[in-house]
């Protein structure tokens, strides 16, 4: 019994040495919450924007500072051209309010790469480098030219009246009285006289009849106009025969200066009239209304008494019609046939 009380007070000593060692434990410093920084909502920053500069301020086309260049394609002399050239610009100012200046390029193929690269706005151009300024984009015909009251023509082949030459043209009928083999048979061997290069009825178109018939001429004189050619005719010493547009003959400087050259000068043969005449072209740059306003203006000039003299002037003008190129369809047609590359005749 007595052991049995010393284990238990032994027992209880114990647990309250446990007790006391715990109670002197420090105390356990608690871990801290790891501290979020407060959030903040981020704006959007937008990258400074550069200055615009400003656009250049467009010139108009037509205006002092960026005047429509007028080209007239080179036929008599330059200021003989440029003086009636003048004049036809100046009306045209008058009436569209546009400053028009004119030019004249040395060659066809000057004023063709003229209207394309900027330089010639509006083109008073021959058939093939219209055919060849259209083809490259260049070019659009606005208005055909009449004149002897027609829209086309065709070439006539010519020689002085001394030359032994047998005429199959009859004036009074104004028909041939034979056909091209046998009136042109007789050019075999002889000089010609051709205006230039470029010209339709002047030098392509005749001599496209000539090799159709196997007729060979000698080298030829390239007199540079239809008016010259008759000149160099009439002197006689410098070719036997020659070709021009229907009629040269009755150019107002040729009456006045040869009043017999329909008498000294006649026509062998004449083809049909498959040539467009000149036209009046724009740039592919010129706007529609623009050209609108221009045809109508071209169009008044030829009703005036002032515009028809400088239409005269310049190219034997007589009057102006607006046409699109569908006109030239028949013309191409013909040109195909005959072989010829014009490009190579624009140059």
């Amino acid at each position: 019994m007595k052991r049995t009380h010393i284990s238990y007070i032994a027992l209880v000593a114990m647990v309250a040495l446990a007790m006391v060692l715990a109670a002197c434990q420090p105390a356990a410093t608690p871990t801290p919450e790891p501290t979020q920084p407060p959030t903040q909502v981020e704006k959007p920053t937008t990258p400074p924007q550069p200055t615009p500069t400003p656009e250049p301020t467009a010139v108009p086309l037509g205006s002092p500072e960026n005047p429509l260049i007028m080209a007239l394609a080179p036929s008599a002399t330059a200021q003989e051209l440029i003086a009636s050239g003048e004049a036809i610009a100046k009306q045209l100012s008058d009436l569209t309010g546009y400053t028009i200046k004119t030019t004249v390029p040395n060659s066809y193929g000057a004023l063709v790469e003229a209207m394309g690269a900027g330089n010639a706005h509006i083109g008073w151009l021959p058939p093939f480098a219209y055919v060849v300024a259209h083809q490259k984009g260049y070019a659009d015909v606005g208005l055909i030219t009449l004149r002897f009251g027609a829209d086309h023509y065709g070439s006539q082949f010519i020689a002085h009246v001394d030359s032994g030459f047998t005429s199959y043209f009859d004036p009074q009928t104004n028909q041939n009285t034979a056909d091209a083999a046998t009136a042109l048979a007789q050019f075999e061997g002889k000089k010609p006289c051709w205006t230039d290069p470029l010209s339709s009825s002047g030098y392509v178109i005749p001599v496209g009849y000539l090799n159709k018939y196997g007729i060979k001429t000698q080298a030829a004189a390239f007199v540079q106009g239809h008016p010259t050619v008759v000149r160099a005719l009439y002197a006689k010493g410098i070719c036997d025969f020659g070709a021009t547009f229907i009629d040269a003959r009755t150019s107002s400087a040729l009456q006045k200066d040869l009043p017999d050259v329909m008498d000294k000068i006649v026509v062998i043969w004449r083809t049909d009239p498959i040539i467009p005449n000149d036209n009046v072209s724009y740039a592919a740059t010129v706007p529609e209304d623009m050209r609108a306003k221009l045809n109508e203006a071209f169009l008044k000039i030829a009703e005036t008494e002032e515009g028809k003299a400088a239409l005269k002037a310049v190219y034997q003008i007589e009057g102006l019609k607006v046409v699109d190129d569908t006109f030239y369809d028949e013309f191409r047609v013909y040109l195909e046939a005959s072989g010829v590359d014009v490009t190579n005749l624009v140059k």
